[in-house]
């Protein structure tokens, strides 16, 4: 059976704590590429917020926590490895990012097909430790967007 293209539209999630530490999870398909909650819409009707707690959901089994809509928007060209997935033509992806605090001590549950491991870092070494500069950078927005001094 043929999976549907993926929609050009994502969320990116930066799952944080009121200390500054940053969840990372590491991709399953290319271990090594460390990366904050990401995922393509759905439906192209889906509202980003929701497509963000159902992509937490999905990958962290995180459900509770303050999810805040940066209203920043990353356009970016979809790495080559990944552009099967996206029909004939389409090479660059908008992402919406949102951030999440959630409490310390939260549970994560990984989805093993899609996740490796996790860890919390602080923010400015989570940054560093990304593969994608549009997450890290989203990462160094955390102090504009949080109660973080």
């Amino acid at each position: 059976m043929n999976r549907p293209y993926k929609i050009p539209r994502s969320v990116l999630v930066v799952i944080h704590r009121a200390d500054g530490q940053v969840l990372l999870i590491e991709r399953a398909d290319h271990p090594g590429y460390w990366q904050s909650v990401t995922g393509s819409l759905d439906r192209e009707d889906e509202a980003p917020a929701a497509a963000a707690w159902r992509e937490v959901g999905e990958e962290t089994g995180i459900s509770e926590g303050r999810l805040e809509d940066w209203q920043l928007e990353n356009v970016y060209e979809i790495y080559p490895v990944w552009r099967h997935r996206y029909a004939p033509g389409v090479t660059h992806n908008t992402e919406s990012v949102f951030g999440l605090e959630v409490a310390p001590g939260s549970v994560v549950r990984l989805n093993p097909r899609e996740h490796l491991r996790h860890e919390w870092l602080p923010w400015r070494e989570a940054a560093d430790r990304c593969f994608s500069p549009s997450n890290a950078e989203a990462i160094l927005q955390l102090p504009r967007f949080s109660t973080l001094k």
